[in-house]
């Protein structure tokens, strides 16, 4: 019979990290453990305000499920046991683990593909003023890609002016966490072609979104809040030109390679991103990765300690996971 532990974790940042919603110190994330026999499994999410979860939400989420897991539930029978979310998030990917230490075969041998070859992932600039956020790009202005919050107000055209200024050379994309409105979004959209961003990521609520279909814009945009699973992505295919996929929100790796699937199929670009956690959150994220259009697997590079083993990053060159973190 398998045993099932979880319990919550805190990892400092580097600082702080601000974007729209707020402020954070550091990122608290919950620790999924299977264990059947000498074989562990692990798994970590992290739950979310503003999709309606708390650390107590997920908590009880996890004890629902925990005598089926004794009991030996599947990922196929996870799925019609708990929603999309943080919980069945840490469920998945534990079982993953769990299986390929069951089996002695790695995960990438489990689905049947490749094993996960290093990508390049953005950096991502926490929300401040113009001048902050250009120093803060002068020091990045050597990685690739960098990634950089709005606020919704006034200086978000000042602040990737900045940025740009700051790092003339690397590629740009924003997010403005549903910060952005009606009004302002065509706009936005044309002065930020104009500095050369590359894409936006939920330009306007998810409430909201469904006027995008017939706003011409020369960046593309990204649905983030707005998209979860692949039941999402006819919904959307009209509204955006990318999603952006993350595993707290798919609800595990599972589901996430199905919304990477119809999402391709629909022609839609790829985004893989993360919440602010640490290297076992990318890890099976790194799955999802390949081939990406986009990737921002970069919650422990903002982290002023990650876990032991980690992921090696080498400047922003995420490589795969070794089997000792996960997989």
């Amino acid at each position: 019979m398998r045993e099932i532990t979880f319990h919550d974790e805190s990892f400092p940042i580097t600082g702080a990290f601000t974007i729209s919603r707020g402020t954070k110190t550091a990122a608290e994330v919950l620790l999924v453990e299977l264990v059947d026999g000498d074989a562990r499994g692990r798994g970590e999410c992290v739950p979310y305000a503003r999709y309606g979860e708390s650390m107590a939400s997920v908590r009880a989420q996890l004890e629902s499920a925990s005598q089926a897991l004794r009991d030996g539930l599947t990922r196929a029978q996870l799925a019609t046991m708990l929603p999309a979310g943080a919980a069945r998030n840490a469920i998945d990917c534990a079982l993953w683990d769990l299986d390929a230490k069951l089996s002695g075969r790695a995960v990438h041998e489990l689905l049947g593909c490749a094993a996960p070859a290093p990508v390049t992932t953005a950096f991502t600039l926490s929300l401040a003023g113009p001048t902050a956020m250009g120093e803060a790009a002068r020091r990045q202005a050597a990685r690739p890609l960098l990634k950089l919050k709005l606020a919704g107000d006034g200086d978000d055209l000042a602040r990737v002016a900045a940025v740009r200024g700051g790092a003339p050379r690397a590629r740009l994309i924003v997010d403005a966490n549903e910060g952005g409105s009606a009004a302002t979004v065509q706009d936005l959209a044309s002065r930020l072609a104009e500095l050369e961003v590359g894409l936006i990521e939920q330009p306007l609520p998810a409430a909201e979104d469904a006027m995008l279909a017939d706003i011409p814009h020369a960046v593309p945009f990204c649905a983030d809040e707005s998209c979860h699973t692949s039941s999402d992505v006819d919904r959307l295919r009209q509204r955006y030109d990318a999603v952006n996929i993350k595993l707290d929100k798919t609800g595990g790796l599972t589901e996430a390679l199905c919304l990477r699937d119809a999402a391709r199929a629909a022609g839609l670009q790829i985004m893989v991103g993360c919440m602010l956690a640490t290297s076992l959150s990318m890890a099976p994220a790194m799955f999802v990765a390949q081939g990406a259009d986009i990737v921002d697997l970069d919650g422990p590079l903002l982290l002023a300690r990650d876990r032991d083993p980690g992921l090696l990053f080498a400047g922003s060159l995420v490589h795969p996971a070794t089997q000792d973190l996960w997989g």
